[in-house]
C-alpha cells in the first residue's frame, strides 16, 4: 500500500520518514519529495507498505498527527495522473 505523507518537517529526508512508519510494519520504500528547482524538500513524501493492512493501520494512526508543530497528512496515494501531450 502506497501512503502520501503531507505536512512533513523540511528537515527530513527519506531515512527519517522510513523510521518514522517502520513501527507500523515493514516499509518496502520512503521517499520525500524535492523542489525541481531550489532542491528543498516540500514537505511531502511516500511510504510504500509491503502489507495493506500495516499501511491502513498507520494511516489511522498517523493521520492528523501533531508532529514537530504541525498536523501530519497521511492518506492513500492516488495513481499519478499521466499528461501524454507534453
Amino acid at each position: 500500500m502506497n501512503l502520501v505523507v503531507k505536512n512533513l518537517p523540511t528537515s527530513y529526508n527519506a531515512h527519517y520518514l522510513e523510521m518514522l512508519f517502520e513501527k507500523y510494519g515493514e516499509v518496502e520504500y520512503a521517499k520525500v519529495v524535492y523542489d525541481r528547482v531550489t532542491k528543498e524538500p516540500t514537505g511531502t513524501g511516500f511510504v510504500e507498505f509491503v502489507n495493506e493492512a500495516e499501511g491502513q493501520k498507520a494511516i489511522e494512526e498517523m493521520h492528523d498527527k501533531e508532529f514537530h508543530g504541525k498536523n501530519l497528512i497521511v492518506e492513500k496515494a492516488r495513481p499519478r495522473k499521466v499528461n501524454i501531450w507534453s
